[in-house]
C-alpha cells in the first residue's frame, strides 16, 4: 500500500523501476518514452541530392573551460545556463530557456526573437566583453541556398535586435549551417561553420572565421579546420590546456565522431568513430558544456527518434554516462548551444549552525534520521525530545566542493546517497564518499526554500517519495520541483 503524497503521480523512483539497468556512472536509468517523430532536416538531405536540380575576451562562453577549476556557486550567487533554440515546429523563431543546474530549463521567453528574413536555426550565444548577448545563427531553412550567417544582440537574454546578415566568403557557397562560438585562449573571438559547395551541396566542411574587431562586425575569410575533413557537420571544439578537442557529426555514418588538434585550425586526428561513447547513431548538433562539479556534459539531438539528449564525461572525455533525454523541452527545443554563467541570487544556505529541514510542500513534515535512514514524518512541538533530536541536523561546508554543503547528525555521520537512498553513514574518508555526501543548493519552488542537487550525480535531487528521501533525476515537471524543496527551519532541538 502506498503512504498518500504529492509524489504518487510521480514515476516511479528510477532505482526500483522494474527492468532499469545501471548506466555508467551506476544510475538506473528506465526506459524512456520518446516524443512524436518529426523528420529534420537532414533526414530528406540523401534522398534530395539524388534529385535532379529544377572575447576579444569573453566572461563566458559556451563550452570554454576557463582557467579556473570548476566549483558550486558560493553563497548568494548562483549559477544560470542559458540556451536559445529554434523549435521543433518553428524555424522562424527562437525561446529562451534558462537553468541553474543544465538539466531543469525554464522557459524564460517564448519568440523572443524572430528575424526581419529568412529564418533562424542553430543559434549559438555568446556573452560579450560589452556585456551584450550575441546570437549566431543559420539563415534560412534546410532546402533553401544559404550563403549566409545571422547575428542578433541584446542586453537581457530576452529582447533581440537584428544586427546584420554575413556572407561566407566561400566560392561557389551552396549552404552556410551551424555556425557556433568559440573564444580562443588569446581571446580571439571565432565561429566554426559547417560550409557546403553547390557541386555537392550535402557535403559540408568545417571552417574557421575569426573576427577583427570588437564590434563582432568584421571577419577574417574562411580557414578549412584541417583533419576533420569533408561529409562532417555540426562541428563544436573546447579547448583544456593547450589541446583542442572537436566533436563533430560524421555524415556517412551518422555518428558524433571525437578529433584532437594542437591548434584551433588543427591538424586535427579523429582518434574516436562509431559508437565510440555509446550516444548511438543518427545523431547531431553536439555543445558541451563544464558543469560546477567539473564533468564535461554533451548535450546532442537525436533527431531520427524526436529526443533531445545529454550524457556526462569525468574523465576528460575517455568515457561518457548513458544518454538521457532532457526534461521538460526535448522534442520540443532544437539544436542549440550552452551559455554558462555565474550570476547574483541564488540561495545562501549558513554553514556551522543546526537547523531542521522541512517540506515545501508538506508543511509538518521534516527530515529525519530514522535508523540511519531519512525519512520525512511529521514532527510537531509535541513530537519526543528523541524525535526532535532526531530531525536536527549541522549544516557543514561542503566535503567535496566548500561551497556547497554537507549535512551531520548528533552522532557525527553524514548524509549520503548509496544506491540513490539518503542515509547516514560515518564519513570514510575516500573521494566516493565525499562526493555522495555534497549537495549544491539551487533555488527552490517556494519562497524562502531550496534544492539540494547532488554533487557527483548531476541533475539528481533531494526528494520525497513515499516520505522517504531519495536521490532521484528531475524530470522537469513541478511536482518534482515541489518534492524536492525544503526550508531551513530553526532546529527541533
Amino acid at each position: 500500500m502506498t503512504t498518500p503524497d504529492s509524489s504518487a503521480g510521480s514515476a516511479a523512483p528510477p532505482d526500483s523501476t522494474p527492468g532499469a539497468a545501471p548506466d555508467a556512472t551506476g544510475a538506473f536509468r528506465p526506459p524512456t518514452p520518446h516524443a512524436p517523430f518529426t523528420p529534420s532536416r537532414r533526414s530528406l538531405l540523401r534522398a534530395m541530392a539524388a534529385l535532379p536540380a529544377s572575447a576579444l575576451a569573453v566572461g563566458a562562453l559556451p563550452g570554454l573551460p576557463g582557467t579556473a577549476a570548476a566549483a558550486a556557486p558560493p553563497g548568494g550567487s548562483a549559477t544560470r545556463y542559458t540556451i536559445v533554440p529554434f523549435l521543433n515546429s518553428n524555424d522562424g523563431t527562437v525561446n529562451v530557456y534558462q537553468s541553474d543546474d543544465a538539466t531543469d530549463f525554464r522557459l524564460l521567453k517564448a519568440s523572443a526573437y524572430t528575424p526581419p528574413a529568412g529564418r533562424i536555426r542553430d543559434a549559438s550565444i555568446l556573452r560579450h566583453t560589452d556585456g551584450y548577448y550575441y546570437l549566431t545563427y543559420t539563415t534560412r531553412t534546410w532546402q533553401d541556398t544559404s550563403t549566409t550567417i545571422g547575428f542578433a544582440r541584446s542586453p537581457d537574454r530576452v529582447s533581440w535586435t537584428f544586427l546584420y546578415d554575413h556572407p561566407v566568403p566561400i566560392a561557389n557557397l551552396s549552404r552556410a549551417w551551424a555556425p557556433e562560438w568559440f573564444v580562443d585562449s588569446d581571446g580571439s573571438v571565432n565561429i566554426l561553420v559547417s560550409c557546403s559547395t553547390a557541386d555537392n551541396q550535402w557535403i559540408f566542411t568545417p571552417y574557421r572565421l575569426r573576427a577583427t574587431d570588437s564590434a563582432l562586425t568584421a571577419w577574417t575569410s574562411p580557414t578549412v579546420l584541417a583533419g576533420i575533413g569533408a561529409n562532417h557537420i555540426d562541428t563544436f571544439v573546447v579547448r583544456t590546456g593547450s589541446a583542442y578537442h572537436a566533436f563533430t557529426k560524421n555524415e556517412t555514418s551518422k555518428y558524433i565522431e571525437y578529433a584532437t588538434a594542437p591548434a584551433l585550425n588543427g591538424p586535427y586526428t579523429i582518434s574516436r568513430t562509431g559508437n565510440w561513447a555509446g550516444w548511438g547513431g543518427t545523431r547531431e548538433g553536439a555543445a558541451l558544456i563544464r558543469l560546477d562539479n567539473g564533468a564535461w556534459r554533451i548535450f546532442f539531438d537525436g533527431y531520427g527518434d524526436g529526443t533531445y539528449y545529454f550524457s556526462d564525461s569525468y574523465d576528460t572525455f575517455a568515457t561518457w554516462s548513458t544518454p538521457r533525454a532532457l526534461p521538460g523541452i526535448s522534442g520540443t527545443a532544437r539544436h542549440f548551444t550552452v551559455l554558462k554563467e555565474t550570476v547574483s541570487g541564488g540561495v545562501s544556505v549558513p554553514k556551522g549552525v543546526t537547523r531542521s529541514l522541512r517540506s515545501g510542500n508538506f508543511t509538518t513534515r521534516y527530515w529525519q534520521d530514522q535508523s540511519a535512514l531519512l525519512n520525512l514524518p511529521v514532527v510537531t512541538a509535541s513530537s519526543t525530545a528523541a524525535e526532535k533530536h532526531a530531525s536536527t541536523f549541522t549544516v557543514v561546508a561542503g566535503l567535496a566542493d566548500g561551497n556547497g554543503c554537507s549535512f551531520r547528525n548528533a552522532a557525527g555521520a553524514y548524509l549520503r546517497h548509496r544506491d540513490f537512498r539518503g542515509r547516514f553513514d560515518a564519513n570514510d574518508g575516500t573521494s566516493t564518499f565525499a562526493g555522495d555526501a555534497t549537495f549544491i543548493a539551487r533555488t527552490g519552488s517556494a519562497g524562502g526554500s531550496v534544492r539540494l542537487e547532488s554533487y557527483n550525480h548531476p541533475g539528481r535531487y533531494l526528494r520525497h517519495y513515499d516520505y522517504q528521501l531519495r536521490v532521484d533525476p528531475s524530470d522537469g515537471s513541478d511536482l518534482f520541483r515541489q518534492d524536492s524543496s525544503f526550508v531551513l527551519t530553526t532546529a527541533w532541538a
